[in-house]
């Protein structure tokens, strides 16, 4: 499976100039590609609203937080979105995907992996935040 360079290039964009909120991938002709950009001002909810109910999806979101201590932080999630109406063939090759398009992406803290959007709830993300 190839990683398109703009995967690498929009990703370290969010890592280092924030010029992102979340960055979702998808896989196409045997390649992960781009699906969407979230702009820095777009909520955690629309970032949960970019996926589709169906279809398999990598993401990335910027998330930020305040520490007990008062501190703002910042981190960088990685979801896995593989939902249990999607098809069966496509679920093995994001699952199969998943580690050598994460290995591209040098900089993620934390991984999530879904299969309905219970699973990659605010609460669950701030939760594996602190």
């Amino acid at each position: 499976m190839a990683v398109h360079d703009d995967c690498k290039l929009k990703f370290q964009e969010l890592k280092s100039k924030r010029s992102y909120r979340f960055i979702l991938f998808k896989i196409e002709q045997q390649q992960v590609v781009v699906d969407k950009l979230g702009e820095p001002m777009e909520s955690y909810d629309d970032f949960m609203a970019s996926f589709p109910a169906d279809e398999c999806r990598y993401a990335v979101y910027d998330f930020d937080f305040t520490t007990e201590e008062n501190c703002q932080k910042s981190k960088i999630f990685f979801v896995a979105w593989s939902p249990d109406t999607s098809r069966v063939r496509m679920k093995m090759v994001y699952a199969s995907s998943k580690d050598r398009f994460k290995r591209e992406l040098d900089g993620i803290q934390v991984e999530l992996q879904a299969t309905d959007p219970s699973e990659m709830s605010l609460d669950i993300v701030k939760g594996r935040a602190l």
